[in-house]
């Protein structure tokens, strides 16, 4: 696809953790976005609006409001969640979620839509939260209109709540991995910097699809990442499965981790596409990360 930057490039989820970071990396390259959101008021929405960005009421639960968000536009990033949030189990209602975007853009005749669907979605690992992502990725193939998927890995921004814990002056990481895994991430800045290249045509995707990931570490090698930042000892402790208070999305998603090659992003296709992109060092320096 070749850059559009005449028409307007639509973000659904734009004040949102990944739709922002695209919103971002766009307005950084000077294009002009249209924020899809419910709430025209809400404090993210109003914090877009003072940036630039155009606000438009779009509601997935409204087939109306996404054909009139997405009249004109000149590509189409869009991403979903369960609507009952993460944990809900809610596949089949983040299924529909998915068809009424991806159906919107299509009757609106956008030229181009980018899905930001997970790591592993097409490999039928059975976690719930990426078999709703596979069948969206299946819905999108079955339309003519030119699609790109990408498949984020591990966020590292999951370290924020998910990070090592002091433990009587010592950083102590604990995940429900084994030892010696690697575990692939990305930093969430870098998933909008790669979308906004595919929305903007500044890269070709080989196959309309790629995984994204910026590192890859297994738990000890993450938790001296977070000692040599901090400057303090830091150890990993594996923990049981069980440890996930029977969440079992989480549990799901945790044992395709051990059990399988899971993720399997070229860090080297991916930093063709995003030569910044961040490593955990680079990610702790980036966000300021502190102990506590």
């Amino acid at each position: 696809m070749s850059a559009e930057t005449n028409g307007p490039i639509a973000v659904f989820g734009a004040t949102g953790q990944q739709g922002g970071a695209v919103v971002d990396a766009l307005v950084d390259q000077g294009a002009h976005v249209r924020a899809l959101v419910r709430s025209l008021e809400s404090e993210r929405a109003r914090s877009l609006a003072d940036r630039g960005v155009k606000l438009v009421y779009a509601d997935a639960d409204d087939p109306t409001s996404l054909a009139a968000a997405l009249e004109g536009a000149a590509a189409f990033f869009f991403m979903t969640v369960p609507p009952g949030g993460m944990g809900s189990g809610d596949v089949e209602g983040e299924v529909l979620q998915g068809k009424a975007l991806a159906q919107a853009a299509a009757a609106a005749g956008v030229p181009h839509i980018v899905f930001n669907s997970v790591g592993g979605a097409e490999r039928e690992s059975g976690v719930p939260h990426f078999e709703s992502k596979r069948r969206v990725e299946e819905y999108l193939k079955g339309l003519d209109t030119p699609v790109t998927i990408l498949r984020p890995v591990f966020f590292m921004d999951n370290f924020a709540s998910m990070g090592p814990k002091l433990d009587k002056g010592e950083l102590v990481l604990r995940l429900p991995l084994p030892d010696g895994i690697k575990l692939q991430m990305i930093a969430v800045r870098d998933i909008g910097t790669v979308a906004a290249s595919a929305l903007l045509g500044t890269t070709d995707v080989p196959g309309g699809a790629i995984e994204i990931a910026g590192d890859e570490r297994t738990g000890t090698e993450i938790a001296r990442a977070f000692g040599e930042h901090t400057g303090l000892s830091a150890r990993y402790e594996a923990l049981p499965i069980e440890a996930l208070d029977e969440d079992a999305d989480m549990q799901a998603m945790f044992r395709w981790f051990a059990e399988t090659p899971a993720y399997q992003a070229d860090l080297g296709q991916v930093r063709d596409i995003a030569p910044n992109a961040l490593s955990l060092p680079a990610w702790l320096d980036a966000t300021g990360y502190s102990a506590r």
